[in-house]
């Protein structure tokens, strides 16, 4: 990939930033204000050569100015891009599945992902996973609903928990 958009934005959390595609799909995402956090987490073949900040990306920036002021379905629409190997890849897309408001546990998420066994590699799924929030990992908890890990922090964690269990869509 020649190129990529960048931008940060302030959320009531902390500072966001998403790194866009030509298209329009997300290759990063995060709690950040630092670009250099999120460009190692692109796959090296997705990794653009070059990124330009703007002051808004369109319709990821309004997605998630829409996510943070309560529409928790907003970031649904927005493409992602991410590349790894076949589960890993096939368990980002179960991730996107879990709606807001209703958290999975690790080992749920690794039966919903095909691999009920594979609770470890589920739990490899969310730390690897580039696209926060896009790719709502932030979803799944420990049995017993402790928070686990969260590459962004557990009050970000914690606060999106909250966030989307008080904005949970009604026709759920």
């Amino acid at each position: 990939m020649t190129n990529a958009s960048w931008s940060t934005m302030d959320t009531p959390i902390a500072p966001f930033t998403a790194i866009v595609a030509p298209d329009g799909a997300v290759l990063a995402a995060g709690w950040t204000a630092d670009i250099d956090e999120l460009t190692p987490q692109i796959s090296p073949s997705l990794r653009p050569a070059e990124l330009r900040e703007r002051a808004d990306l369109g319709p990821v920036s309004t997605a998630v100015r829409r996510y943070h002021a309560g529409e928790v379905e907003a970031i649904d629409g927005i493409p992602v891009r991410q590349r790894s190997g076949e589960f890993l890849t096939h368990a980002w897309e179960v991730l996107r599945k879990i709606p807001p408001g209703e958290p999975v546990t690790y080992s749920e998420y690794a039966a919903l992902a095909g691999r009920p066994a594979a609770v470890r590699a589920a739990a490899s799924a969310c730390a690897r996973n580039a696209v926060a929030l896009f790719v709502p990992c932030h979803r799944v908890l420990r049995i017993g609903g402790s928070l686990g890990g969260f590459r962004w922090g557990l009050d970000v964690k914690r606060w999106l928990i909250t966030h989307e269990a008080d904005h949970k869509p009604a026709d759920r």
